[in-house]
């Protein structure tokens, strides 16, 4: 008899956690038609978001919600989720591989990037990757999405949290933003 009551409580946790994974996987399939099935976007303008770490995802969410970090879209979104399933989403986009978005990049770009983002290796690492968890991937992103978003900083043209970053982008050229995008897009590790 022993034996059945916790054999039944194994089995009761086993099925709740397979239901909580079944419903995290049933929210995050809403996040496909923009950032593509697994979070692998194949779209320009639309990021990649498999395999940003777990930490940098709930930070993004959490501040889309609370409006401290704007975005048309996303702010209206995640305000429907609690911060459970915020969380839920972040360990499970960020358990997914990433995968460097298939584009073409521009030599010339590029090398010029090379130069310009030896001032941002101190947070982004030295080809976009701080292996930190607070960092998002910039390697193998998408140069457009990357150009918007350093374009965003830069020109302080909506609410960006991060005042760090806001004060180094405000240092870009218009060929400095295009040739940092360029660069860490062409970067895959």
């Amino acid at each position: 008899m022993r034996y059945r009551v916790v054999f039944g409580m194994i089995l009761a946790g086993l099925l709740g956690s397979a239901y909580a994974e079944d419903k995290t996987e049933a929210l995050a399939i809403t996040c496909n038609n923009c950032h593509g099935v697994d979070g692998v976007s194949v779209g320009p303008n639309m990021p990649s978001i498999g395999g940003l770490p777990e930490s940098y995802l709930k930070n993004i969410l959490l501040e889309w919600k609370a409006g401290t970090r704007y975005s048309a879209t996303m702010g209206r979104l995640v305000k429907g989720y609690s911060d459970e399933q915020i969380a839920a989403l972040a360990a499970y986009f960020s358990k997914k591989p990433w995968t460097p978005a298939a584009q073409t990049t521009d030599p010339k770009l590029v090398a010029l990037g090379k130069k310009v983002t030896a001032r941002c290796a101190g947070c982004h690492g030295e080809t976009g990757n701080a292996g930190d968890g607070d960092t998002p991937n910039l390697n193998g992103q998408w140069a457009e999405y990357l150009e918007l978003e350093a374009l965003k900083y830069r020109d302080d043209a909506v609410a960006m949290p991060n005042k760090q970053m806001r004060k180094a982008a405000q240092k870009l050229s218009e060929e400095d933003v295009k040739a940092v995008a360029e660069f860490y897009a062409s970067q895959k590790k």
